[in-house]
């Protein structure tokens, strides 16, 4: 499968598992966040890199070893549901996660720019929508007024 990664098109190395014998089979495991809390010393101990897929009603605070994964990825039910770009917000300021933080389920290309300015470096598009129109929608806006995790002074600060 094909996603978005730092702007670029890539090969997805970690596999979305939802059953034990999916997860001893795949390298780079995205689990469930109650399978990763229900077994992660486990799942750390087995795979060299794990990921989490976490519910967008979940905060920070219910992921335990947040520095230990290698990937965290945040679900988006549906488009008009938000709380997913105050969970990366959290992740990445508060919580300084530096590791992969992925956007997944209802996924639109007019989302990406916004979704990466709250701390996302990955996504996984809708099925059938196109990752090179993807693309584009980073260069749409070339200037910001507000700030973001990358840049947090407002554009009179930058001046």
């Amino acid at each position: 499968m094909k996603i978005i990664r730092d702007r670029t098109i890539v090969d997805d190395d970690f596999v979305h598992v939802t059953d034990g014998s999916e997860q001893a089979a795949a390298t780079k495991p995205i689990v469930p966040l109650a399978e990763y809390v229900k077994s992660r010393e486990t799942l750390l101990a087995r795979h060299a890199a794990v990921g989490v897929r976490v519910p967008s009603d979940k905060l920070p605070s219910d992921i335990p070893d947040l520095q230990r994964l290698a990937l965290i990825a945040i679900e988006f039910p549906k488009f008009t549901d938000g709380r997913g770009y105050s969970v990366a917000r959290m992740l990445r300021q508060r919580h300084a996660y530096r590791g992969e933080l992925r956007a997944v389920g209802w996924v639109l290309r007019d989302q990406l720019l916004y979704l990466e300015r709250c701390g996302f470096n990955a996504f996984e598009m809708k099925p059938g929508k196109p990752l090179d129109s993807g693309l584009e929608a980073f260069s749409e806006f070339s200037v910001r007024y507000q700030a973001d995790v990358d840049d947090p002074r407002p554009l009179y600060r930058r001046r």
